[in-house]
């Protein structure tokens, strides 16, 4: 290789690499966005509460026990929705399909399940097979806040 053409290579791969981490950059950006949005449902919610200024963030607004899958299902918008009408009952043709009380009682028992699943239950399940680790929040919480990590 001349000089030459090592100067070009070392360009390009320069290049390149800028290009890559220009997005990264915004993937991360965006990211931070979507994941900000979440935590602005969830302060709605009351699933969360924030803290402002260095060390901020977010706690749980309750305790974990207290807190079930459902709440933040409901809190981020999600629906819990099986049938294909969303519950408008126009699923064939503008009327109720054959099918629709079927989906809608599954829809039913999805959401007693969720309801009686704390974020306590997940936990503990999570630490009983011991290949998640749970990362503890060691900044202080707002005095009114419970001090439980998220």
């Amino acid at each position: 290789m001349t000089d030459n053409q090592h100067a070009k290579y070392a360009f390009y791969t320069k290049a390149a690499w800028a290009i890559y981490a220009v997005l990264a950059a915004i993937v991360i950006a965006i990211l931070v966005l979507v994941v900000e949005q979440l935590f602005v449902k969830l302060r709605r919610g009351k699933i969360v509460c924030s803290a402002r200024g260095p060390g901020g963030g977010y706690n749980l607004a309750k305790a974990h026990d207290e807190v079930s899958v459902a709440d933040i299902i409901l809190a981020v918008d999600e629906p819990i929705d099986a049938t294909q009408c969303g519950g408008r009952e126009n699923c064939h043709d503008d009327r109720r399909c054959m099918t629709h009380e079927l989906w809608s009682s599954l829809n039913e028992h999805i959401f007693s399940f969720l309801t009686g699943v704390s974020l306590a239950q997940l936990v503990a399940q999570q630490q009983q097979k011991a290949e998640v680790a749970v990362l503890q929040d060691h900044r202080r919480a707002p005095a009114d806040a419970p001090s439980t990590p998220v």
